[in-house]
């Protein structure tokens, strides 16, 4: 992953954003909508963008175009370098590759321990019994 080169191919799209804000949210344009081609990028190699569209799937639309918005801030420019930052960190995620889970018995020594404490489990109850005089 070419982090510099992914960076030139973002590209950006400022929009109103909704919710309270009085006049101010109806004059500024501080949402910020990210799109990153992922088909067309230079950036990642052909495992990784399979990789991608297998883990983030649900976020890339029939074009192949993977959308990002944020407009938590009221800042456009505090908007853009959050959803930048966001963006980065869902790659690295989905980019990981999960560690193979090797199979495992467990000791003897555990083993034992768990039958001895059913062995005295069972012993208490049957200590709690009332006594048969037949």
């Amino acid at each position: 992953m070419n982090k510099e080169q992914i960076l030139k191919e973002l590209q950006f799209k400022a929009v109103r954003s909704s919710g309270a804000g009085g006049q101010h949210v109806n004059k500024v344009a501080s949402k910020v909508e990210l799109s990153f081609a992922l088909e067309l990028s230079t950036g990642l190699s052909n495992i990784e963008k399979q990789r991608l569209r297998l883990k983030l799937g649900n976020r890339i639309n029939k074009e192949g175009i993977f959308i990002l918005q944020c407009d938590e801030a009221r800042s456009q420019h505090k908007n853009k370098q959050l959803v930048i930052k966001r963006f980065f960190v869902l790659l690295k995620k989905a980019l990981e590759v999960a560690k193979k889970r090797k199979a495992t018995k467990p000791s003897k020594s555990s083993i034992e321990k768990r039958l001895k404490s059913k062995k005295k489990a069972a012993e208490k109850k049957v200590g709690r019994k009332k006594p048969d005089w037949d």
